[in-house]
């Protein structure tokens, strides 16, 4: 486990706080004249999902956590459980909670690959969150045809993805293209 001082700890850092694994979602390292230089965070606990506040001062450190990724498989959903397994072995099969998943579960594709963070907890495995590529393709289940002159919706039109999604498209998308999007954001980046 490496100690990260108190100016590295930044965004996308997973450390150990009160015991639990938390992510870095904000952190601003301010200097005062009087004061010594501190970095206020903002923490997202990845177990319980709340959000904290925490101040490290020059003198203090955190601990990274201790986090292997690994490709999981996504099988299928049903009623706010999702399943996954093992790529190398189908059997292995094991469930997440929505809450977990979180807006991830809107870009899962049945049979995808997603890489799984890991967190080693005294010798027991926890998986504490999952990520997607931040570029993903998707076929085009279904599009609305572009209805000339109506330029009140900024030209673009609701289309719905290979799984289900549905999010904003310009309007010369069509059924049966593949758009590529990007997961972070939940946008439309480009047709391919």
């Amino acid at each position: 486990m490496s100690q990260l001082q108190y100016n590295e700890i930044r965004e996308k850092k997973i450390i150990i706080y009160s015991g639990e694994p938390c992510e870095v979602v904000e952190s601003h390292v301010a200097r005062t004249q009087q004061r010594k230089p501190q970095n206020q965070v903002k923490l997202k606990s990845l177990i319980s999902g709340k959000t904290i506040a925490a101040t490290f001062h020059v003198s203090e450190s955190a601990d990274e956590a201790d986090i292997e990724k690994r490709d999981i498989t996504f099988l299928y959903q049903n009623k706010g459980e999702f399943w996954f397994c093992d790529p190398k072995d189908k059997s292995k099969r094991f469930k997440l909670d929505a809450s977990l998943i979180g807006n991830v579960g809107k870009f899962l594709k049945q049979n995808g690959n997603v890489t799984a963070l890991v967190w080693d907890d005294d010798d027991e495995e926890k998986i504490i969150k999952v990520t997607l590529p931040i570029k993903m393709e998707f076929l085009v289940k279904e599009a609305p045809p572009a209805v000339r002159g109506d330029t009140s919706k900024g030209g673009n039109k609701i289309i719905t993805l290979e799984n289900g999604t549905t999010l904003n498209a310009p309007m010369f998308i069509n059924e049966g293209d593949t758009i590529r999007l990007n997961t972070e954001t939940g946008d439309y980046v480009e047709r391919v």
